[in-house]
């Protein structure tokens, strides 16, 4: 496998770099919930040139205690619908796991740092902004590096509180599994008029609800 090098900055350093000198044609900012309680957010930053800047902070405490923290901050270059290049860093309760990928002639090359793995040329991550997701087979986490199969399905329309106002959604429930172990369970809403997403829930193993309401 080819050596891949995505950045010459540490991704801190280009993150501030490019939040800097890029003008964001979208923005999603989410507060996010585990059942009632706001644990933190996770934003997504889509400039003109396609780069996609995600960042999310979270903290869940019990009795007063950090019971659980995570941090994940990830920059994803696209060329429409397929991913060119990826690098993100996650500290899950102080494990870190850094990922960096990159398109070549026909596939794209993936590390976590202890695998390599050479995936379809035009691959995708978990771009909930872009509703092309919910016609994949696979998918890539770009936490992990997991490329996982999935499963979606159409559970309908539904009327969505969205900023204060109710909106008719459409409604999608996202199975991701690998090697036949479930992974992720996801549901998203996209708006029904323009397709624009606006809500995000996860079941945890533990059977804990994550929300995400936009702010």
């Amino acid at each position: 496998m080819k050596r891949i090098s995505i950045i010459i900055y540490t991704l801190s350093a280009l993150l501030v770099s490019l939040a800097s000198s890029s003008a964001y044609a979208k923005e999603w900012a989410f507060d996010v919930f585990l059942d009632k309680t706001r644990i933190g957010e996770h934003t997504f930053k889509l400039a003109d040139n396609e780069t996609l800047i995600s960042q999310a902070k979270f903290n869940v405490k019990l009795l007063f205690i950090n019971a659980y923290q995570y941090q994940h901050q990830a920059i994803e270059q696209w060329d429409k619908n397929c991913l060119k290049n990826l690098a993100s860093e996650t500290v899950e309760n102080k494990v870190k796991t850094i990922v960096k990928g990159q398109r070549q002639t026909d596939t794209f090359e993936v590390s976590n740092g202890k695998e390599n793995q050479n995936l379809p040329g035009c691959t995708m991550t978990f771009a909930y902004w872009n509703q092309k997701i919910l016609e994949q087979s696979k998918l890539l986490n770009p936490q992990n590096a997991e490329f996982l199969d999935t499963s979606i399905k159409k559970l309908g329309n539904v009327v969505l509180d969205v900023k204060g106002k109710a909106i008719d959604t459409l409604h999608y429930k996202l199975d991701a599994s690998l090697n036949g172990k479930k992974k992720l369970n996801i549901e998203l809403w996209y708006r029904a008029d323009n397709h624009e997403w606006v809500g995000l829930k996860s079941i945890t193993p533990e059977g804990y609800q994550i929300y995400y309401k936009l702010k």
